[in-house]
């Protein structure tokens, strides 16, 4: 179905309608090859909403892909993932047939499984499009076999056991993705460091603010639009950098003001929790002792 040159795909079998393939040999996954296709996906799509998650591995691509503000040239395989639901547009302009796999399952396929609940894990499903994980060549083997694999397990002849193989398998895959995509932080770390530096100085200066008076608490998502990239990446990218989250990052920069402001102002508790973006005294008050193992009162009494 397409609505303002967006495509809404609802099932597996109407994406393999759309791309002109034979019907799926099953209605809830499919693994399809993206060489075989007549045309190019990136050239047929604009944008596009699938509800259903969808990984792909596309390789022979002469475009860029932006990481944050900043362009990284690359020829080897490049994946990205999306969940149900998600819009994303292609932005590529690739001159060579892009060629490689694309794996989609319904949430129904893996509702009874373990994974329903671990694929919340893989933040990459909800990293932007400009996020993707680039591959070795050994790498792309890897996930080459697994999806030709599973291509072979779902198109073979259907059994008592083939959910759970095709699962496994999908489980697996996800679990590779998740090793390379912290090989890539590693291999990259320069560039998660200029983004690290970047988020350092936004939340630096939000919290040195003399006129500081924030309506609310500064969220993730508020320094992930700043620094454009989505919140899952971001958090990812700290939590590797650094073993903290970026809520982690936050609330230790807001710690560090409320110390400075009950240590050299004579403002009630109350004033700096509203100055800080509490909606309630209390549950700055238990933050700070869950952070402390004292009350704002008892840390303002020490210095005196």
């Amino acid at each position: 179905m397409k609505n303002n040159n967006t495509y809404f795909l609802n099932s597996v079998s109407e994406l393999h309608q759309f791309l002109n393939i034979k019907k799926p040999t099953h209605p809830l996954v499919s693994v399809v090859k993206l060489d075989d296709l007549a045309i190019s996906v990136c050239e047929e799509m604009n944008t596009i909403v699938y509800n259903f998650y969808t990984v792909y591995l596309k390789k022979n691509f002469d475009g860029k892909v932006k990481y944050g503000q900043q362009y990284y040239d690359f020829e080897d395989g490049i994946m990205t993932f999306f969940a149900p639901k998600q819009l994303f547009s292609v932005e590529e302009n690739s001159s060579t047939k892009v060629e490689g796999w694309m794996l989609v399952f319904h949430p129904d396929f893996i509702q009874s499984y373990a994974l329903a609940k671990g694929i919340r894990e893989y933040g990459f499903f909800s990293y932007a499009n400009n996020e993707a994980l680039h591959l070795s060549d050994k790498e792309e083997i890897i996930i080459s076999g697994l999806m030709q694999n599973l291509q072979q397990e779902i198109e073979g002849l259907i059994d008592n056991f083939t959910q759970d193989v095709v699962v496994s398998h999908i489980d697996l895959l996800l679990n590779y993705c998740n090793r390379f995509y912290n090989r890539q932080f590693i291999t990259r770390k320069k560039a998660s460091n200029d983004l690290f530096l970047k988020f350092e100085d936004l939340l630096t200066a939000y919290y040195q603010n003399d006129d500081l008076n924030v309506s609310r608490l500064p969220t993730v998502q508020y320094f992930a639009e700043k620094l454009f990239v989505s919140a899952h990446y971001l958090n990812d990218m700290l939590k590797n950098l650094t073993g903290q989250t970026t809520q982690q990052h936050i609330q230790n920069q807001l710690l560090e003001k409320a110390k400075e402001l009950l240590s050299t102002t004579e403002l009630s508790v109350s004033e700096i929790a509203y100055q800080l973006g509490f909606e309630y005294p209390q549950s700055f008050s238990k933050v700070f002792k869950n952070k402390t193992n004292q009350t704002p009162l008892e840390f303002r009494q020490s210095f005196n």
